[in-house]
């Protein structure tokens, strides 16, 4: 039996139940879901028909949601506020209420929101600029100039709070500094030798300046890049220039001759006063010889006086006739014998037909030990004898 026919009790098939029971209710169903959403957003449900406070469940639920949807944004934005990152490069100076609170190193950090400010400098970054002047040296001459200063922040709180211009007070500090450099230098030193030296000064100088008005500044490198003359007298100053490189390069060839002869010349200095000593010392050393031989001889002849007179004699004749020629005559009789230069005639020569012997001098032979004390002479008849006889 059908349960909707008469006379079947109006029985319902899905719940078993009987009485009177209609299609589901939409309104109720869209009721339910509000208070379940309510419930999720923290609602509570109420209790009454249509007629409950804020026009009722699905009215409070709706505002709770918006409520929690904006304390959610607004927590977002205060976290945002509240944090903050610093890059490597950078340093974070912290104003509390606008005035200096602190520097902060790279890194997240915190502030308090609405109450805190930072400030982000950068203070890797190399900054530059050129500068051009014309100077009166300290040789009253005037100079030509140009230099690159090249700068970067190295404090973020005296670079933000202690100096209004940093960047103008670093081109008069510079400025300043230079004219004094330039004012105590002469203008060859400016423009050819001492380059280095007096950038190296302009640097000091400013940096002593900006350090003084707590800039925050460094100047990391200071590059003259051109000094020369004006102009005008540009030219004598090139002849100048040109005359003092000629005698720089004459200079260095005689240093270069200088350097080649002077320690030759002290070498043969130093070789002659050693030989000088070495001649002193062999003399003194032969003069000692001869010295201790003579006492030794000395002693000897006080000994025996005429075995050492007899002697001396011989060794002395011997040292004579050593290097000279001799002819030797046995002759019996006769104290004095003049004879020819035998030994030159004996001589093989190739010359012999042009020797004269009455031009030859004549040498008398001592007298024999027989004969010595006579007082007799010889003529040549008696040569002539003594050669038949031999």
């Amino acid at each position: 039996m059908a349960w909707n026919e008469p006379g079947g009790g109006n029985r319902d098939p899905w719940n078993n139940k009987g009485g009177d029971q209609g299609p589901p209710d939409l309104d109720e169903v869209v009721r339910k879901l509000q208070e379940k959403m309510g419930g999720l957003f923290g609602g509570k449900r109420r209790g009454g028909g249509n007629g409950d406070e804020g026009g009722g469940p699905a009215g409070s639920a709706g505002k709770k949601g918006i409520g929690l949807i904006i304390g959610l944004v607004v927590l977002a934005v205060l976290a945002m506020e509240a944090f903050y990152i610093v890059q490597p490069a950078e340093r974070g100076v912290v104003k509390r209420f606008g005035a200096y609170h602190i520097v902060t190193a790279p890194g997240p950090h915190l502030k308090l929101p609405f109450i805190d400010t930072v400030d982000v400098v950068n203070v890797d970054q190399v900054n530059k600029f050129q500068h051009r002047a014309q100077m009166l040296t300290k040789d009253e001459n005037i100079a030509d100039v140009t230099l690159e200063v090249q700068f970067r922040i190295q404090d973020a709180a005296d670079f933000l709070f202690q100096d209004a211009d940093p960047g103008a007070t670093i081109h008069g500090a510079m400025e300043s500094s230079l004219r004094e450099v330039i004012g105590k230098s002469r203008l060859d030193d400016i423009i050819t030798e001492n380059r280095s030296a007096i950038s190296i000064s302009v640097q000091q100088g400013t940096q002593a300046l900006l350090d003084l008005y707590r800039t925050g500044l460094i100047v990391t490198n200071v590059n003259i890049q051109r000094a020369e003359a004006p102009e005008q007298v540009a030219e004598a100053f090139a002849d100048a220039i040109r005359a003092r490189e000629d005698k720089e390069r004459l200079q260095n060839q005689a240093e270069t001759y200088a350097n080649d002869v002077v320690p030759r010349a002290r070498g043969e200095a130093a070789r002659l006063v050693e030989d000088a000593k070495g001649y002193k010392a062999r003399v003194v050393a032969e003069a000692d010889g001869e010295s201790q031989r003579f006492l030794a001889l000395l002693q000897e002849y006080e000994k025996a006086p005429s075995v050492t007179r007899e002697r001396l004699y011989l060794e002395t004749m011997q040292d004579v006739l050593r290097n000279t020629g001799k002819v030797l005559l046995d002759v019996k009789e006769g104290s004095n014998l003049t004879y020819l230069p035998l030994d030159r005639m004996i001589q093989p020569s190739t010359r012999a037909a042009e020797f004269k012997a009455p031009d030859s001098p004549r040498i008398a032979l001592p007298p024999t030990n027989n004969q010595r004390g006579t007082g007799s002479s010889n003529d040549g008849r008696s040569f002539d004898r003594s050669r038949r006889e031999r």
